[in-house]
């Protein structure tokens, strides 16, 4: 077992959690392109639930910092955030490496990744670092059709041809995302009091600016936006047609919202579902 394989277990190992049920995959679910199926927000030890959608986990290793507010630039802070989180998994670095000390086939597998069976913080948080670079989504409808091997129908064609003119300023690129921090006009939910990229940096600038996500596998990982307040995409979309609030923040480009006809709308969503990655999602590599 080395490092890769090793991460891959310990995503899905319910003892790195302080009631021994909550794993990285138990939030990060494959099947919804590793995000939690039908949760608005994500949800951990004795009941209790984070303010965030937990997001999609695909192509991490090009992104230059982590959180949908960059609070992090490694992933091994990720994780070691997740797993000591007490509305996440609640747990110690200490008495994780203690529980894995007393496990011979964890014991097995530290040696056969590190060359010694001593299990520390640092090896647990590099492992799962490993494997969650290993996960790399470039093979839907969408890529097959950039190399050569499909074609849009004429509605995804449509859609596509839409998204270059609408959207593909901040959702650009092959990872669908600029990596920017930007105010979609979202309210600000009363009770989780969300402030965005400005609790990271202190800038009144940042408020309410939350990271453009990838929308790689978008078909597969509702719920929608930072706080899960979208149960569907189309739900999400129509917030841009005439849900989209004025503030000091909020983002030029969104200024006039994003008009479209109910058939623009069809024909965007179709070419969005060309970006899903079944065989991806189910690649026996990233399951458990």
């Amino acid at each position: 077992m080395e490092g890769v394989e090793l991460g891959r277990r310990l995503f899905y190992e319910g003892g790195l959690s302080a009631d021994g049920d909550h794993a990285c995959g138990s939030c990060h679910v494959a099947s919804a392109a590793f995000t939690t199926p039908n949760h608005d927000l994500s949800h951990g030890v004795n009941s209790s639930h984070t303010t965030r959608n937990a997001p999609a986990l695909a192509n991490l290793a090009w992104y230059r910092n982590y959180f949908q507010d960059g609070r992090y630039n490694t992933l091994e802070s990720v994780t070691m955030h997740h797993l000591t989180s007490p509305t996440e998994m609640g747990e110690t670095a200490a008495n994780v490496v203690a529980r894995l000390q007393g496990d011979s086939s964890y014991r097995r597998g530290f040696r056969e990744a590190y060359g010694d069976a001593n299990i520390t913080a640092g090896r647990i948080t590099d492992a799962l670092k490993q494997f969650l670079l290993s996960m790399v989504s470039a093979n839907s409808r969408y890529d097959k059709v950039q190399r050569g091997e499909a074609s849009f129908t004429a509605t995804e064609q449509s859609g596509y041809a839409l998204f270059q003119a609408q959207c593909a300023t901040c959702h650009s690129g092959p990872l669908f995302s600029d990596y920017s921090y930007r105010n979609i006009g979202l309210p600000q939910d009363p009770l989780l009091r969300d402030a965005g990229r400005m609790a990271v940096t202190g800038d009144r600038a940042d408020s309410l600016r939350f990271r453009v996500p990838s929308l790689r596998n978008v078909s597969l990982s509702s719920y929608y936006s930072h706080d899960g307040r979208f149960s569907a995409f189309r739900l999400h979309l129509r917030h841009y047609q005439g849900g989209v609030q004025p503030g000091p923040t909020l983002d030029p480009l969104l200024a006039g919202g994003i008009p479209m006809t109910a058939a623009q709308e069809d024909d965007l969503i179709a070419f969005l579902y060309t970006l899903t990655d079944t065989a991806y999602v189910n690649n026996p590599r990233y399951r458990p």
